[in-house]
């Protein structure tokens, strides 16, 4: 197994997926029993679809795609659920006494055996990806369309949804489940049940853009809502008031940890499910996107010893994520760092976390004042949302801390405007606030289907206009791995502002925006607009994704 390593490492150095560099820091990390393809998907050096072509080449094996397969449901019998879930594997069709079997892994050897024996049968390998695979399991062991019957029969009255709700294997428990593990393997941000006037409708949110699931019939929802109430313990009663709560749960051994929110329409109940999936969070900033010069800046702000740092933009635009990044670059034993969140989104070992709790008082200004008699190095207040907060965050950074915090507004100048509308004096605005991001989630150009284009006119007169030459632009055909969509992850842009002597002098004086502006540009700050197109010039995004969520001036 040893050789065919090394030889996979070679492979791909002379394919030039990789370079020598590459291999040996992913052979040094690997974790002991980690296969040096997923340690190096994993770093994010090569796509799946690289991998699967250099395998093919290799072993001699032909890979498949699995995204129209149509499956041969009466040989799915032949290889249970658990077993194409530990493995991951996948039986496609019978020829004789072979069994064509796409597997993740075709050096298996011991999954191909066990399969040999059980089944009886000689069994042929191909490639597919593990995403593919997942997809497929999911398609053609669970229940799918006999589910939607079984339920309405049984849900006609609703003292047996009590029953059903609280049973392991019953269908509705089962159905959720199903619901929960297919956003996961879709790597879904949040999961819409929409009650409407006749139906119920799952959508998911997979790459920050809304789709459609499935259709449910109108009779399950009130199963299903009763169902994820009951697992973030909340009231199944009330049905008149918002309600939030949590999930803790193991999908596919692997912790996710579920947001719950409730929200009475004149259908019922709609429930938005917002998914932190533990195993994906990102902790090591250089995972954040950051251009070489916002990188090296953004270093230097969370170094300093005091000051507040904050990261700005609309809801879903990653700005926990950044944060939490930080924080775990900052986390050592020589440091205290205490947060004040709400809600607590991702427990990071060695940091001391407070809940927000407004029903016994405990809001973000109450825990602040008590950190700060805690002997804090470094504080991170989950969000400043109103003066009383905003005072406090820029007392305790004048009085030697480091403060991290959120902020709602459009770019990184607007925040300096929206403190100061805050009531916050602009004196303490400008002596203690350090920097500021601004973020926004883009779409990835998916990297299996990517293709080169030449620049559409417009394109190039968008480019010109920020003095930024443009020969050609990359796209995503649609392929099977990114659902036809031609995208497939997100990545963040970024405006970072420091706030130096100029600006710190131009707030105190009430200068106006666009003198700020003028002195942000002698500083070598990169807007927002200007990262997002240099990033596609780069081939990492589209024009088009960084137009909808930057708008040119």
């Amino acid at each position: 197994m040893k050789q065919v390593r090394k030889r996979l490492g070679d492979l791909l150095i002379e394919s030039g997926l990789i370079t020598e560099e590459q291999l040996e820091q992913a052979l040094k990390e690997k974790g002991e029993n980690q296969k040096l393809g997923d340690a190096l998907l994993q770093r994010g050096y090569i796509t799946e679809q690289q991998l699967i072509e250099v395998l093919e080449f290799q072993l001699g094996i032909p890979h498949i795609s699995l995204f129209r397969y149509p499956f041969d449901q009466s040989i799915m019998n032949l290889v249970s659920k658990e077993m194409a879930k530990r493995n991951l594997l996948i039986p496609l069709k019978k020829d004789g006494d072979k069994l064509y079997v796409a597997m993740a892994d075709p050096m298996d050897f011991n999954a191909i055996d066990d399969l040999r024996l059980s089944t009886g049968f000689r069994i042929e390998p191909v490639i597919a990806s593990k995403d593919d695979i997942l997809r497929a399991i999911t398609k053609c062991y669970e229940f799918d369309d006999g589910v939607e019957e079984m339920l309405s029969g049984i849900i006609e009255n609703e003292e047996s949804a009590e029953i059903q709700t609280g049973e392991e294997d019953s269908p509705v428990v089962q159905l959720v489940n199903q619901i929960l593990q297919n956003a996961v393997q879709q790597r879904a941000s949040d999961i819409h049940l929409d009650p409407q006037e006749t139906k119920f409708i799952v959508r998911y949110r997979v790459d920050g853009i809304l789709r459609t699931e499935r259709v449910l019939p109108k009779t399950m929802q009130n199963v299903l809502t009763a169902r994820i109430k009951i697992m973030a313990n909340l009231d199944i009663t009330e049905h008149r008031v918002p309600q939030d709560g949590r999930i803790k749960i193991d999908l596919d051994f692997h912790p996710v940890d579920i947001r719950v929110s409730t929200l009475p329409t004149i259908y019922g109940e709609k429930i938005v499910l917002r998914i932190l999936d533990l195993s994906s969070a990102i902790n090591d900033i250089r995972q954040l996107d950051f251009n070489k010069l916002n990188f090296r800046r953004f270093s230097q702000l969370i170094q300093r010893p005091n000051g507040i740092i904050l990261i700005t933009g609309p809801t879903g635009s990653g700005k926990s994520s950044t944060l939490y990044a930080a924080l775990n670059h900052l986390n050592n034993e020589q440091v205290n760092i205490i947060t004040v969140e709400d809600p607590v989104e991702y427990q990071i070992e060695g940091v001391n976390q407070i809940q927000v709790n407004t029903a016994v008082g405990m809001t973000f200004g109450k825990g602040l004042r008590a950190i700060l008699r805690q002997d804090p190095n470094v504080i991170m207040v989950g969000e400043i949302r109103d003066k009383e907060t905003a005072e406090i965050a820029i007392r305790a950074s004048l009085t030697g801390h480091l403060v991290l915090s959120t902020l709602h507004t459009n770019d990184a100048l607007g925040t300096i405007t929206r403190l100061i509308d805050m009531g916050v004096e602009p004196f303490l605005v400008a002596t203690s606030l350090s920097g500021v991001v601004s973020q926004r989630l883009v779409r990835r150009v998916c990297r299996d289907c990517a293709e080169e284009q030449a620049p559409t006119k417009r394109e190039i007169e968008i480019f010109a206009k920020r003095g930024i030459k443009i020969d050609k632009i990359v796209r995503g055909r649609g392929c099977g791995n990114c659902n036809m969509t031609g995208y497939k992850g997100r990545m963040a842009i970024q405006e970072l502002l420091v706030v130096n002597e100029n600006i710190r002098r131009g707030i105190m004086n009430g200068e106006p925006l666009s003198k700020l502006r003028e002195y942000a540009i002698q500083n070598k700050t990169i807007f927002l607009l200007d990262d997002g197109l240099l990033k596609v010039k780069q081939g990492w995004t589209t024009t088009e994704e960084i137009l909808r969520v930057a708008l040119p001036e």
